[in-house]
């Protein structure tokens, strides 16, 4: 159906299985361009390979000590149950929209409004993290090289307007921009890892792995931090509109970013552990942890810096591959009629949503910008920000977990290992919230799981009155 000049695709959850063409879901965006590289490039970057070794790890390590490696081993296994989960869909159909399109397909669309706003948080709030590990990063730079410093919020700025300008721009552009830069990083930072293995002689570190020291608690609240570093490994499912074979790319680049990212986190993860063993300064005290480890795996002094140059290049194209998948859902659900149809309208030219790139670039840079005003540590924003975002992709991955069954049964396929599989996911993600929730941490992030609830609910809200103004645009009544 079209209401002016929006078209409107609508989707029956009990409908033919055929797959859906790709051809004919482009929406006015670029179809066809992305290689398969340049689509696992997109969940590569937005899950930031480099962050976790440089910002995460240490987090992680003052939560569960000894834990960490086992921590994110447990997190990998339930990132890939998702996984798993979102490649039932992922196989079948392709379209900008992410989850949310699954979601609202298979589900009531109330649900899929609901995952929309979840992913909407969750890239959104992935963006603003990073962009503080941007400024923070690049700030190391400055003042080792050069001894000054930037004022935050106008580098912060910066990369927004770069990042921006990137995915107005051309996707393809951006997706060989975030290949390039990811690939370079993780070759350094597992070079640098594998040197320290290789320095301590292959023995296997007991302490870490028979979780010495560690009691669940502590294992359970490092495991939130450690699911966070490999959430986004489903942002692929946003170029279902722009990937080449999309139902062949897509299920790969979401199953193998997942599995590399993982085996990335546990390498680095047991590497940094390992290397800051006798030191001073803890693990958890560290800003700059790669610095000391390339130091003691004998690289000269600059290698210290390529590491920081490498997070400053990861976080931004994690920056990037955040308002590149969260336009998408914008764009979707503009067309959708669950927000402003100006959302839904792509550019000409450039064949990208540019209206929403704009809206998530401004939304992304804005929190970041009103914390870093308020004085705040860069760390502290990374840790805030980022646990928000956390929720909203926890919220996404059980309502596709719960979602996949009833797809499979629509097409006559069900079985007892999907189901399975989903209440595996399920359990898993519900208790990656849960740890979140209890015990009560410490104020501030006390705080936010009301904030989340509240954003939720309030873009829920909105979307559900936007779509009771024009219930044609609807799949089903809100």
């Amino acid at each position: 159906m079209e209401l002016g000049n929006t078209s409107v695709r609508l989707v029956n959850p009990a409908a033919s299985s055929a797959p859906e063409s790709p051809a004919s879901a482009s929406y006015g965006l670029k179809s066809g361009s992305l290689s398969p590289s340049e689509t696992l490039a997109q969940s590569v970057a937005l899950i930031a390979p480099t962050g976790a070794p440089v910002m995460t790890i240490p987090l992680v390590f003052g939560l569960a000590g000894q834990g960490v490696a086992i921590a994110f081993l447990i997190s990998t296994v339930g990132v890939l149950l998702v996984a798993l989960n979102v490649n039932q869909f992922a196989r079948i159909s392709s379209s900008p929209g992410s989850l949310y399109t699954y979601i609202t397909d298979h589900m009531h669309p109330r649900w899929g409004v609901l995952a929309g706003w979840a992913l909407l948080i969750a890239y959104v709030g992935t963006a603003a993290a990073v962009g503080a590990g941007v400024t923070n990063y690049a700030n190391v730079i400055l003042r080792d090289r050069f001894g000054v410093q930037a004022f935050p919020v106008l580098l912060t700025a910066l990369v927004m307007v770069v990042a921006c300008y990137l995915a107005y721009r051309d996707v393809k552009i951006s997706a060989r921009l975030m290949l390039w830069l990811e690939a370079a990083s993780v070759a350094l930072i597992s070079l640098i890892a594998f040197s320290i293995i290789i320095k301590h002689g292959w023995r296997l570190d007991m302490g870490q792995l028979t979780l010495q020291g560690v009691t669940p608690e502590k294992l359970r609240l490092g495991l939130v931090l450690a699911i966070f570093s490999s959430v986004g490994f489903e942002s692929a499912t946003s170029l279902g509109s722009e990937a080449r074979n999309p139902l062949t790319s897509i299920p790969r680049a979401v199953k193998w970013s997942a599995i590399l990212a993982g085996v990335f986190f546990f390498l680095c993860a047991y590497a940094e552990v390992l290397g800051f063993r006798g030191e001073a300064q803890t693990l958890g005290e560290s800003v700059a942890p790669l610095h000391l480890l390339a130091q003691k795996a004998g690289f000269p002094a600059w290698v210290g810096t390529l590491t920081d140059l490498g997070a400053v290049l990861s976080f931004f194209s994690c920056f990037l591959a955040c308002i590149t998948a969260a336009a998408r859902v914008l764009f979707l659900m503009g067309r959708h009629g669950a927000l402003h149809s100006v959302l839904g309208q792509a550019h000409l030219a450039n064949q990208t949503p540019h209206r929403a790139v704009l809206l998530s670039s401004i939304a992304a840079f804005l929190p970041a910008a009103v914390m870093m005003l308020q004085g705040r540590n860069l760390f502290d924003i990374y840790g805030l920000i980022g646990t928000l975002a956390t929720f909203g992709f926890v919220t996404a991955y059980i309502l596709v977990s719960a979602a996949a069954p009833l797809f499979l049964r629509s097409r006559g396929c069900l079985t007892p290992q999907a189901i399975g599989i989903s209440i595996l996911a399920i359990l898993a993600m519900g208790a990656a919230l849960l740890g979140n929730l209890y015990p009560v941490p410490a104020a501030p992030y006390s705080y936010l799981p009301y904030l989340y609830l509240g954003l939720l609910l309030s873009g829920f809200a909105w979307s559900t009155i936007w779509i009771a103004r024009a219930p044609a645009l609807a799949a089903e009544p809100l």
